[in-house]
């Protein structure tokens, strides 16, 4: 009798899922992706607790408009990091500065172990990857708070992130980046995320200018505190998933 076919990681599919459990490699591990689901959920909460909180800041005709702009941010972001975006950062055969486009499109990302964890599907670390994205971009177009249209907002999120974003977090964390290699440690995205995209976000305000009317008193004031508190705790709860990046390389 013929040998069972076996799980091949050296393919992006592991082998014909009919045939082969490709998520046997992945069962019993202590970390496995199945926490990282999770984490990338929790995550998730960061992107509209950024929304409530800069919508509770703002005056009240720009509320909603706020709101909307952090789902409309995860919608644009998640597109490019599908389009080309996680290529960009995260190709295996990438240079020390940016990825090629191997990945284009998500071609070839499936259950095979990720560039980031052999015990990780390559899918799953893709999205957790994702969300840690949409959550440095929402940031930054903070600095067209009050300042400017929701449109060019999220054409300048999308091109902040493949010019600017693609090419540190492939410095930072692609085992092919040349921060990575000194080496450079980044566990929770202090310079991908934290750093790059405060001082966008001060660069983007700048350019655009000073809020209208923002010398009234009543203007100056967040109409609503309880929306404040709110987003505030969904980013503070939604960092538990984001610094499991520090758990696991403190494990390791």
């Amino acid at each position: 009798m013929a040998d069972s076919p076996v799980y091949n990681a050296s393919t992006p599919t592991g082998g014909d899922p009919l045939k082969v459990d490709v998520n046997a490699q992945y069962a019993g591990v202590e970390w496995n992706y199945t926490y990282i689901i999770l984490c990338s959920f929790i995550v998730w909460l960061i992107i509209p607790g950024i929304g409530l909180l800069y919508s509770g800041l703002a005056r009240r005709k720009s509320a909603l408009a706020l709101l909307f702009q952090s789902f409309m941010i995860a919608a644009v972001i998640t597109f490019q990091w599908m389009f080309w975006g996680y290529s960009l950062a995260y190709a295996r055969d990438a240079s020390p500065f940016i990825g090629t486009l191997k990945n284009f499109g998500l071609r070839g990302v499936m259950v095979a172990p990720s560039p980031g964890s052999a015990d990780l599907p390559e899918i799953v670390f893709c999205f957790y990857q994702l969300l840690f994205c949409a959550c440095t971009v929402m940031i930054v177009v903070g600095g067209a708070f009050e300042r400017g249209n929701m449109i060019p907002s999220l054409i300048f999120g999308f091109c902040w992130e493949t010019v600017v974003y693609c090419p540190l977090a492939c410095w930072t964390w692609n085992s092919n980046g040349w921060l990575y290699n000194l080496p450079s440690l980044d566990f929770a995205g202090g310079g991908p995320v934290h750093i790059a995209s405060g001082w966008s976000a001060l660069a983007y305000a700048f350019v655009l200018g000073k809020r209208k009317d923002i010398d009234k008193p009543s203007h100056a004031k967040p109409h609503n505190t309880t929306l404040v508190f709110l987003g505030t705790s969904l980013i503070w709860f939604g960092w538990f998933g984001f610094n499991q990046r520090f758990l696991r390389a403190a494990r390791l």
